[in-house]
């Protein structure tokens, strides 16, 4: 397979995340659906929208999230659109929370390793194509989040995640954590379910992983510890795999001492696990050309 291009800055700022999508040459079509984590209430190292402000309104796009699978102010609509204005999502942007009503959109895994089903919010069918725009840090469970982990448990809706975090035992959050399946099947669930996102968008999809505040903990943690490792920058690319992979050599190949903390996270959880099911999936190549700009 030919390798993946990733772009790469070193110099975090909202001007040059659009700099690394225009440097992909790709325009996304119709209406963009931007896909974000929004932060949990209480967590200090998301994103705030103030940053993302310059590559949305680039892309003319709409933010879009899903409800989570667990306890939090994101596991229901309302909740969750509360916080989404407390964060300012709301201030600056057009916010579709996709899973908010009605029956879930399923996406079919043919080749599912675990799952042969994803379950969306149906409001996905409102989008024409997707910017996926990922916070790169470390997960409590997952090892990591990248663009793999926003296509897959990101997209989502509640019901859907609890689907992947049982590996397809159940939908009801209720009784997810009686039923929380082994950690690589969570992983390989995951890998399945974002490959049913890339299928669905087709090459109608493009990634930017920014590599700042990175905390081993997710912004879906209230309470989070803090950055433990340096900044790096901002990746672009057309493969998730490719810049989920790139993301983790350059944690790897840096300096920082705190990469120690960060890489025993992602290891002790198999997370690149992810990486690999994804790409022998044909979901996208762990090979790829580093382009710093």
């Amino acid at each position: 397979m030919e390798k993946a291009k990733v772009y790469f800055t070193r110099e975090i700022t909202p001007e040059n995340v659009v700099k690394m999508y225009q440097a992909l040459n790709k325009e996304l079509p119709g209406k963009v659906a931007v896909k974000v984590h929004s932060g949990e209430e209480g967590n200090q190292n998301y994103l705030h929208p103030e940053f993302m402000k310059q590559i949305v309104e680039y892309v003319n796009g709409t933010i879009v999230e899903c409800n989570t699978a667990y306890e939090g102010e994101r596991n229901t609509t309302d909740k969750h659109q509360k916080l989404m204005e407390k964060h300012g999502w709301s201030k600056y942007f057009d916010v579709d929370i996709l899973d908010a009503e009605g029956a879930d959109k399923i996406l079919e895994i043919p080749n599912g390793k675990v799952i042969n089903e994803n379950y969306v919010g149906k409001n996905i069918d409102n989008y024409d194509s997707m910017l996926v725009l990922s916070h790169f840090k470390g997960h409590p469970m997952g090892g990591y989040g990248g663009a793999l982990k926003q296509l897959s448990i990101g997209v989502a809706s509640s019901e859907g995640k609890a689907w992947i975090h049982s590996a397809g035992k159940t939908k009801d959050q209720k009784i997810l954590w009686d039923n929380i399946a082994k950690q690589d099947e969570f992983l390989e669930a995951m890998a399945d379910s974002a490959s049913s996102v890339v299928n669905y968008f087709k090459d109608k999809i493009a990634y930017i992983n920014i590599m700042c505040n990175m905390s081993v903990d997710c912004d879906c943690c209230s309470v989070a510890e803090d950055p433990c490792i340096k900044d790096i920058g901002i990746l672009a690319s057309l493969d998730p795999v490719a810049i989920d992979q790139a993301c983790i050599d350059l944690v790897k190949n840096s300096n920082d001492e705190g990469k120690a903390h960060f890489l025993e996270r992602v290891e002790s959880r198999h997370g690149t696990h992810t990486i690999d099911v994804a790409e022998e999936l044909g979901v996208g190549t762990k090979q790829y050309e580093l382009i710093e700009l």
